[in-house]
């Protein structure tokens, strides 16, 4: 625990103007992230008696050990940098909201020919227009199939759209009218991108005018005796006030605004936000964090507003958005925001009347997840605790091992032999942390001997981390340590137990390794497919936990883990081997020229018939690449005819045959 006052700056070194400071611990790693209207005084603050600081505000000063600043011009400037650096360096100590489901959004990919209308998660594209998000995908779909009866937009995937283009014939969607069929040339691509636009448009709440301008039609459709038109046209508007109907009116003057809720306790805080545009709800989504910071609710509300708005642009961000409580700096944040939309927005309190009415129920969305969080995590926590608490008893170890690390080896009867390495912290996976090793040191099959290699990279990548950032200085260096940039480092933090894939060999080549490299406060167990048996090193008989035991259950989630991503790796090595071509051997050919060669030639073996000048017709390709290509295909041998396995009949050369393709499949190990 680091003394503040060994760190703190000189009152007239820190700038009493608007920046941005961060707080770094011993390894230089950045714990935390600020922004203030003036430095001095913001920082000041940190530097004063512990006893009078917040609990959380403490921990994170003491476990500090220097501060630096960057100053900016203006607050806005401020408050931008802070929201980069905290994606960037992911900060321990800041509030991070967490989403606790991936939540659908309904896409328009006005980014095509043929706009595409379809459900999407993740991040957004561009060229995408999107519309939620929503609660439910079936929500999504259920919208979607009741507007296509009017819009009858494309729906079908890249490769449905292909192949009925290529029969000439539209699937069931186009024959039953809910699909305009553009694949067939029922409608140009002009047409179909305008009902791309009317479909946006309905949906982003313009429904008044198009319900209006259908009733004329129908109305002028019976005077003229089309009867049959006009009924279409009757129950085009009956589907699409059905659809309306989805998501009710909440606010009678077609406002769009988000609404912004936060239920919290003292160590945790649910926040929720409804999405109303056009007076309806057109989305809904919530977030959850720890308070790892003192920080009360309008400073909730201020992280909640950069995570919702930090990567959007345009009508993304509405017009109002409304808040239970307004943040210090609410002129600096209507500013960014203003900046982000284009035009001016609205940051308040609602008051009175139907906007503070949804507020009310917005809040008590908030409180509903807050309380089935803590339902949840309760359980999980208790399970994850004693789960650690066991495998801590079983092997002796000095307390609960918070970070274990599992490896695991992978090969196909010897060849593209590949390891993996799984990290769980606290009994959860963290996947940002995993890495994956090509065995380098030898050919051929040797889990033993892979198992050392592993260990003795990861380990030693370890040590240079360690001598890097000043932790770790052997006698026999004189070089300086770089400065570090605060980011998280690969291989930086030891785990408390390792875990290795098999029995007492590959424990023995594991804690072999780590004795090597003079490291003796790391533990090792391995976990053996065939009994599920715990080995440790030195030891003649295994470890038997219970059947029942969450801790074993636990080092079978991690072992099992492992081996699934070795077994991805080495499936991805191979069949890029297996698809390898002579082409691949051309130095600083890339994969769009190779494609433009193909595409030009139509095989490799045409290519290789091409000459010098034949291939410099191609775009892109210089004299000096042509001749690259000309003397690597007169090198490559050409494989022997491809054989179809399922037939017997022999495949004419016009594509490159995979090596092996005819080879029998083995299994992974």
């Amino acid at each position: 625990m680091a003394d503040p006052s060994s760190y703190r700056p000189e009152p007239g070194q820190i700038p009493d103007s608007p920046g941005v400071y961060k707080f770094r611990d011993e390894h230089r790693r950045v714990i935390y992230v600020g922004k203030a209207k003036s430095l001095r005084q913001r920082l000041a603050s940190y530097f004063q008696d512990l006893a009078g600081l917040h609990p959380r505000t403490a921990t994170m000063v003491t476990t500090a050990a220097s501060v630096e600043w960057t100053v900016v011009s203006t607050e806005v400037e401020a408050l931008q940098l802070e929201y980069s650096w905290i994606k960037e360096f992911d900060p321990r100590f800041n509030v991070k909201y967490r989403d606790d489901k991936s939540y659908p959004s309904l896409a328009v990919t006005l980014n095509e020919e043929y706009p595409r209308v379809q459900v999407m998660r993740g991040p957004k594209k561009k060229g995408v227009r999107y519309f939620g998000p929503y609660g439910h995908a079936w929500a999504i779909r259920e919208t979607v199939d009741l507007m296509l009866r009017v819009f009858p937009v494309r729906t079908c995937s890249a490769g449905v759209f292909k192949r009925s283009a290529q029969i000439g014939r539209p699937c069931l969607l186009g024959y039953i009218g809910k699909c305009s069929a553009p694949c067939v040339g029922r409608v140009t691509p002009e047409e179909h991108r305008e009902l791309a636009e009317d479909f946006c448009d309905f949906m982003a709440g313009r429904t008044g005018t198009y319900l209006s301008r259908l009733e004329k039609e129908m109305h002028a459709a019976a005077e003229d005796m089309e009867y049959e038109k006009a009924a279409r046209l009757r129950d085009d508007i009956g589907a699409l006030r059905r659809a309306m109907e989805k998501n009710a009116v909440v606010l009678a003057d077609a406002t769009d605004a988000d609404l912004i809720a936060v239920a919290e306790d003292e160590l945790e805080a649910a926040v929720q936000i409804f999405h109303v545009r056009g007076g309806r709800v057109r989305g809904q989504r919530g977030w959850v964090t720890d308070k790892v910071e003192a920080v009360d609710t309008a400073g909730l509300v201020e992280h909640a507003l950069q995570q919702l708005y930090g990567e959007e642009k345009g009508e993304a961000v509405p017009k109002e958005v409304l808040v239970p409580a307004l943040p210090e700096d609410t002129p600096v944040l209507s500013q960014w925001l203003a900046d982000r939309r284009g035009s001016q927005v609205s940051l308040r309190i609602p008051q009175r009347g139907d906007k503070k009415a949804l507020m009310e129920t917005v809040h008590r969305n908030a409180l509903q997840s807050l309380a089935l969080h803590k339902t949840k995590r309760a359980s999980d926590l208790t399970t994850r605790s004693r789960a650690l608490e066991e495998i801590a008893a079983a092997l002796d170890l000095d307390s609960a091992p918070l970070r274990i690390e599992c490896f695991d080896i992978s090969h196909l009867q010897g060849d593209d032999v590949v390891a993996s390495m799984v990290v769980f912290e606290d009994g959860l996976a963290r996947k940002s942390e995993y890495r994956r090793f090509q065995i380098k040191s030898f050919e051929g099959q040797d889990d033993v001997r892979s198992m050392h290699e592993v260990v003795s990279r990861r380990f030693r990548r370890y040590l240079q981390e360690k001598l890097r950032t000043g932790e770790w200085d052997p006698e026999d260096d004189d070089g300086e340590v770089p400065e570090d940039d605060g980011k998280p480092k690969r291989f930086a933090y030891p785990p408390q137990l390792v875990v290795v894939d098999g029995g007492q060999p590959q424990v023995a080549a594991a804690k072999r390794a780590l004795e090597e490299l003079g490291i003796d406060d790391v533990a090792v167990c391995g976990l053996a497919k065939r009994l599920e048996e715990v080995w440790v090193p030195g030891e003649d008989d295994p470890v038997v936990l219970p059947r029942t035991s969450e801790g074993l259950y636990l080092l079978q989630r991690v072992r099992d883990e492992a081996h699934r991503f070795a077994i991805q790796y080495q499936r991805n090595k191979r069949g890029k081997r297996l698809k390898s071509g002579p082409l691949d051997e051309v130095p600083g050919l890339g994969e769009s020229r190779k494609q433009a060669l193909i595409k030009h030639f139509g095989s490799v073996k045409k290519l290789r018939q091409a000459t010098i000048d034949q291939i410099c017709e191609v775009p892109g390709i210089g004299r000096k690449t042509a001749e690259t290509v000309v003397a690597a295909l007169a090198r490559a041998v050409p494989a022997g005819p491809a054989v179809n396995t399922a037939t017997g009949e022999i495949i004419e050369d016009e594509t490159p045959a995979p090596a092996g393709a005819s080879s029998e499949r083995g299994t992974e190990q």
